[in-house]
C-alpha cells in the first residue's frame, strides 16, 4: 500500500469520526469530551494502518505490533484519564472561552463555532502527529534493532512518566486544603509540565521505533509537531494563561522551575 493511499484512507476515517463527535457535541452543547478523543484517535489510526497494510497483502512485523500496542496503551490510560476528568469537572474553561469569542465577536452559532474552532482543526493535526504509527506499518517487516529497542524503552518511559505526573496532580487537586495553591511536589518540582514532557517522550520513542521501517523516517513531522503543540501551542501556554492571577505563588514557581524538561529547581 502506498503512503498516499494510506493517508487518504485514514483521513476519511478521521472525517467520519470527527463528524460523529461534532454531532454528539451539538446534542450535549459541550465540546470538552474531545480531549479524551485525542489519544483515542491516535490508537485508531495505528490499527487502521495495520489493518490496511495487512489487507493489501503485507505482513506485520514487530515494529508494527509495537507501534499499535504502545499507542493503544497510551490511549487507554490518557483517554480514560481525560474522559473521567471531563465527567467529574464538566466543561473545559478554554473551550468555553474559544466558543464564546467566536459567537460574540463573529456572531457564529454554536454548531458553526464548534465545527470550525474545535473539531475541524484537530483532524489534520491528529493525522500528522500520528504519522509514526501509520508509516511505521508500511513496507516489508524488518527485524527489531537497537534503535527500535531504545525507542520502545523511551515510549514506555514517557507513558509511565506522564501517568505518574497526572496521578500526582489529580491527588493534589482532590485535597481541599490545596485549593488555590501551586503544585510543586513530586515530578512537578522539576518541571511545570511533566505530563507533557512524558507525552513528548512517548511520541519520540514511537518515532524511533518507526525509523527502523522502510518509510518510518519520513514521519518525523509527527513528534516535531506534538512537541511544538505541547510547548508553544495548545499545551503549556494555554495552561499557564492567567495562572499568576489565580495563584499568586505561581510567579515564583515559574522563576524556579523548568518549563518542560525536568531539571533541579533554581534557588531564588
Amino acid at each position: 500500500m502506498s503512503i498516499w493511499l494510506l493517508l487518504a484512507l485514514n483521513a476519511l476515517v478521521l472525517i467520519l469520526a470527527f463528524g460523529l463527535l461534532w454531532a454528539v457535541s451539538l446534542r450535549l452543547r459541550d465540546v470538552s469530551f474531545i480531549d479524551a478523543w485525542w489519544p483515542t484517535g491516535m490508537a485508531l489510526l495505528a490499527w487502521t494502518s495495520l489493518a490496511a497494510h495487512s489487507a493489501s497483502g503485507g505482513a506485520v512485523g514487530p515494529h508494527g505490533w509495537i507501534l499499535a500496542l504502545a499507542a493503544t496503551a497510551w490511549a487507554a490510560r490518557l483517554g480514560g484519564h481525560l474522559f473521567a476528568r471531563w465527567r467529574r469537572h464538566g466543561r473545559e474553561r478554554r473551550y468555553e472561552e474559544m466558543l464564546a469569542d467566536a459567537q460574540d465577536r463573529r456572531g457564529w452559532s454554536f454548531p458553526l463555532s464548534a465545527l470550525v474552532i474545535i473539531f475541524a482543526p484537530q483532524a489534520p493535526l491528529q493525522l500528522i502527529v500520528a504519522l509514526p504509527v501509520q508509516l511505521g506499518q508500511l513496507g516489508e517487516p524488518q527485524p527489531l534493532g537497537l534503535i527500535g529497542v531504545l525507542g520502545a524503552a523511551l515510549a514506555l518511559f514517557g507513558l509511565v512518566f506522564e501517568a505518574i505526573a497526572d496521578r500526582q496532580l489529580a491527588r493534589f487537586k482532590a485535597d481541599p486544603a490545596n485549593k488555590g495553591q501551586v503544585m510543586d511536589k513530586g515530578l512537578w518540582r522539576y518541571s511545570r509540565h511533566p505530563n507533557y514532557f512524558g507525552d513528548a517522550c512517548l511520541w519520540w520513542g514511537l518515532y524511533l521505533v518507526a525509523v527502523e521501517t522502510p518509510l518510518g523516517a519520513w514521519s518525523i513531522l509527527g513528534p516535531v509537531l506534538i512537541t511544538l503543540l505541547l510547548t508553544k501551542g495548545s499545551g503549556a501556554p494555554t495552561v499557564e494563561k492567567g495562572m499568576e492571577n489565580r495563584r499568586p505563588a505561581y510567579a515564583d514557581y515559574i522563576r524556579r522551575t523548568s518549563a518542560f524538561i525536568p531539571w533541579p529547581p533554581r534557588k531564588l
